[in-house]
């Protein structure tokens, strides 16, 4: 237990969630540390930290998973508290005891609780021993589809398979019948494994049609809780969230007190501290545990805007042995009017496809106005990689209430300017402009289901300037010495500029605007971003049908199958599985 302010916090993580970290701890006078991968050399968080320290490799696992990087550079920079963010280490409880046990205060839960919560068969062990209802469902890991299949024949269809450590969707699979059983658990055990490094996965029966809800709360190291509000979660699409807002409403009376408490029994229950989300299905008056959320979550900031609360704040003092600065009757009287918030992120929705955009954000302009709020880790000419997570940033909207707040943010999103990758924001137009979403009346099926999305984010590519822009004269060199970085800024001319830059790069292909991964009914299945195969479902010879599926294509960290635009004989397989291609790479050809 650390019962000392903290001086110098590590940022274990990058992007958005680590610049909002290191503003946090600026604002109050504490000093932040970076580190980073080769591709996040200049990035935001990094440009913006007090020092950094570089991991080294690329993917998250060579880096941002890198367990022995990140001990070696909290020792190198003498921080006494880790933040671990949201994603990669955030929910490792062996990463959390590593941070304890070298006298360096971690920011969050202590480990055994990330341990019993952060695993999902086990925290809906603790969810009944806390007295909260659970969707039906295993307590104990399943290994093999047989167990799935044995499970669903008393349950019924639709069954979800889910990652048992980890969340925002990854890593779950929803089945419908037994054939597609075993593809299904493959699937879920890759994505995971990809995303948190753990496969083991539980199974649950799936509602038909239920509202995602979630309670954030903080607990101090003094056995104090409170719950800060409750967010609905429901509009999502791959069982991630699209759009957030707080508090959740038009559930019935006593259900969001019943909620929240419900949340803080089940905190108590494993020794929670620091802040966390508890995760409820809502569904016709009755809510069920879902999971817990053993960290500071993607969408915290909805909580702060209707509460006046900085939860990165309460994070940093609570990891400093301080106690709550609020009860239960102060936060509950704070709350007042109605948030949104919007993941803005770097996908084609093309017309519901939500297909991965990487590439370099040519132009980045935030919108700006009263009760308008935008957190994000990408400036103008900050690349959106394959190898990590696609969130270019969130507009989070405050309004005197709901329809006030819709309003306010359907004006900033029209307002906001995003060049060079495509992204979510027509869908998210869509959404707010529904009458279902008005009225309350979607669920998290609904993006998928009902939304009608045809046309969207397929009319045009993105503006990509970037092979023909003007050559920039600033040149900048970074210089790593004992692994610490140290950024230089040099100003020379043009023509040095080039020869600095080494040879001139071929012209990059212009982006198909369809961005429905194949060559427009040619026959030739192309990738529709850059990304790795990890599975061909297809052989030469074999005959298609027109949206058959020929191949899963894994980028950011989604599983993405493409599927056949023309029906005929597989003539040609151009990759194997485990390959890297390029968006625009012929994949498969069909006669």
């Amino acid at each position: 237990m650390s019962t000392k302010p903290l001086t110098k916090i590590l940022i274990a993580n990058r992007g958005e969630i680590a610049v909002r970290v290191i503003r946090a701890a600026r604002e109050m006078g504490i000093a932040t540390v970076a580190v980073y991968s080769e591709l996040d050399r200049n990035a935001l968080h990094v440009r913006l930290a007090d020092e950094a320290y570089a991991l080294g490799g690329q993917t998250a696992a060579e880096s941002y998973l890198n367990t022995e990087a990140i001990l070696d550079a909290i020792r190198k920079s003498g921080a006494d508290g880790v933040h671990p963010g949201y994603g990669f280490f955030s929910e490792n409880a062996d990463f959390a005891d590593a941070i304890t046990n070298m006298g360096v205060a971690f920011i969050g839960p202590p480990g055994d609780a990330i341990r019993e919560m952060g695993d999902k068969v086990s925290s809906r062990r603790a969810a009944l021993r806390g007295g909260c209802p659970i969707v039906p469902g295993t307590t104990d890991f399943v290994t093999t589809a047989q167990e799935i299949k044995e499970f669903a024949a008393t349950a019924g269809y639709p069954i979800a398979i889910k990652a048992a450590f980890g969340g925002g969707g990854r890593g779950m699979k929803v089945v419908h019948n037994a054939e597609t059983v075993q593809e299904a658990m493959d699937s879920a055990q890759r994505e995971a494994k990809a995303f948190f490094g753990r496969d083991e996965i539980y199974v649950e029966k799936y509602l038909t049609w239920p509202r995602h809800v979630e309670v954030q709360l903080v607990g101090d190291q003094h056995g104090n809780y409170v719950w800060v509000s409750t967010r609905d979660c429901s509009a999502q699409r791959r069982h991630q969230k699209l759009v957030e807002e707080a508090p959740a409403i038009a559930m019935g009376e006593g259900v969001e007190e019943a909620m929240g408490a419900a949340a803080v029994l089940a905190a108590r229950a494993v020794g929670y501290f620091n802040a966390g989300t508890v995760e409820f299905i809502y569904q016709d008056g009755e809510f069920f545990f879902l999971e817990m959320n053993t960290r500071l979550q993607v969408e915290h900031p909805v909580s702060e805007v209707i509460t006046g609360i900085d939860l990165v704040e309460w994070q940093l003092r609570v990891a400093g042995g301080e106690k709550l600065p609020m009860t239960q009757e102060e936060v509950t009287a704070r709350r007042y009017g109605h948030g949104i918030e919007i993941r803005i992120n770097a996908e084609n929705p093309a017309g519901g496809k939500f297909l991965p955009s990487p590439g370099k954000i040519t132009k980045l302009v935030p919108s700006d106005g009263f009760g308008v709020r935008f957190d994000s880790g990408y400036e103008s000419g900050d690349e959106i990689s394959q190898y990590y997570d696609n969130l270019v940033g969130k507009l989070i909207v405050w309004g005197k209430d709901r329809p006030t707040a819709i309003a306010r943010t359907i004006r900033a999103l029209e307002e906001m300017v995003v060049e060079g990758v495509y992204t979510t924001i027509p869908a998210d137009l869509a959404i707010l402009k529904h009458p279902d979403f008005a009225a309350m009346k979607h669920s998290t099926k609904w993006v998928e289901e009902v939304l009608d999305l045809s046309g969207i984010g397929v009319a045009a590519a993105p503006t990509q300037d970037g092979d023909d822009a003007e050559p920039l004269v600033r040149r900048n060199t970074t210089v790593e010495i004992n692994g610490k970085r140290f950024d230089v800024a040099m100003w020379v001319p043009e023509q040095t500029a080039v020869i600095a830059s080494g040879p001139a790069k071929a012209k990059k292909p212009t982006r198909s605007s369809s961005g429905a991964g194949v060559g427009g009914g040619s026959g030739q299945v192309t990738a529709p971003m850059q990304g790795t195969i990890v599975k061909l479902m297809v052989e030469v010879g074999q005959e298609v049908e027109v949206g058959q599926a020929v191949c899963v294509l894994e980028a950011m960290k989604m599983e993405n199958q493409i599927l056949a635009e023309k029906a005929g004989k597989v003539t040609e397989i151009k990759v194997d599985a485990g390959q890297t291609v390029g968006s625009g790479d012929v994949i498969i050809v069909i006669a």
